[in-house]
């Protein structure tokens, strides 16, 4: 049996979760995805998954054997891909996710452009404000906003991610305008809700060092484009990132509060598998992401703004 054929079945199996979807996605018989295993276990003479009825588990063997199967997998991918065409002509699909509103203002209008550039690329784009399993659900690159946690992934940072408080004119006319931070405990405030994201609260420079607060408020929503909807009907203040809030600032539909105390931006970033090298296409991505993102004047025109 094919040694290639059993290290690509072996990662298969553990991206998709099981061997019945591997199977499926291969058009084989699970039992032949079955077979691959047993004699690539057979062969190494250690066992790498625990396979029961409801799921499959990787043994610390197989932990180890999975990153240098991926790696040794992707180079050969990047080897086949360079060679293509004279090195320059990438081919073959990638699996990308975004948060929402984000990617949909801000990740899903180049992916026409990049398509253009690259006739022999295909490209899926999941939007989900959850926090993906790149790994196990098989995705290529993830596009994130915010402060990165330490990770086993990659990140490339691709842009700086500045956050605002923002209100509408008529809700400062009636409330006032906060001059301090802490001014916003007495303010109608909208909030993310609490098994979204902003956990610690909304960030400020105060004193010379970042502090959180978590300001008051009648409503909250898991959902960022309905706390910014919420703003511009003016019922209340909002900590957003300025790449949703800039034409609204520029048209004056909402007024941006508390800049002195401004804290310091965060990061949007592209996470990729762990592997030291990458399919040439995805490197295309990525560095397209890159480039569009610091071309003058795009977040002040951009896509979707």
């Amino acid at each position: 049996m094919d040694k290639l054929k059993q290290i690509e079945s072996f990662v298969a199996i553990v991206q998709r979760g099981s061997l019945t979807a591997a199977a499926a996605n291969e058009g084989v018989a699970p039992a032949m995805m079955g077979r691959r295993m047993d004699a690539l276990e057979k062969r190494l003479g250690v066992k790498l998954l625990v396979r029961t009825t409801r799921k499959l588990t990787l043994t610390h063997e197989g932990s180890a054997f999975l990153e240098d199967c991926t790696r040794v997998l992707a180079d050969l991918a990047s080897a086949e891909a360079s060679v293509s065409a004279g090195g320059v002509k990438a081919s073959g699909h990638v699996r990308i996710t975004a948060p929402g509103g984000f990617g949909r203002r801000h990740v899903a209008p180049l992916l026409p452009r990049f398509l253009a550039l690259h006739p022999e690329v295909s490209l899926s784009l999941n939007l989900s404000d959850r926090i993906i399993d790149m790994v196990n659900e098989g995705y290529d690159c993830a596009v994130r906003v915010g402060d990165m946690p330490d990770s086993s992934l990659i990140s490339v940072r691709l842009a700086d991610n500045r956050r605002r408080c923002v209100a509408a004119p008529a809700y400062l006319a009636r409330a006032g305008t906060p001059q301090q931070p802490l001014d916003l405990m007495r303010h109608e405030c909208l909030t993310l809700s609490s098994e979204a994201s902003q956990s610690r609260g909304w960030a400020f420079r105060i004193d010379g060092a970042v502090q959180y607060l978590r300001p008051p408020g009648r409503l909250d929503c898991s959902d960022g484009q309905v706390l910014h909807a919420w703003c511009l009907q003016g019922l209340g203040v909002a900590w957003r990132s300025t790449w949703e809030v800039d034409a609204d600032l520029r048209d004056g539909r909402l007024v941006s509060v508390l800049d002195d105390h401004a804290a310091p931006p965060n990061g949007i970033y592209a996470v990729l598998p762990h592997v030291r090298h990458l399919p040439l296409r995805v490197r295309l991505w990525v560095d397209f992401l890159k480039h569009s993102y610091s071309m003058p004047g795009y977040w002040s025109g951009g896509p979707g703004t």
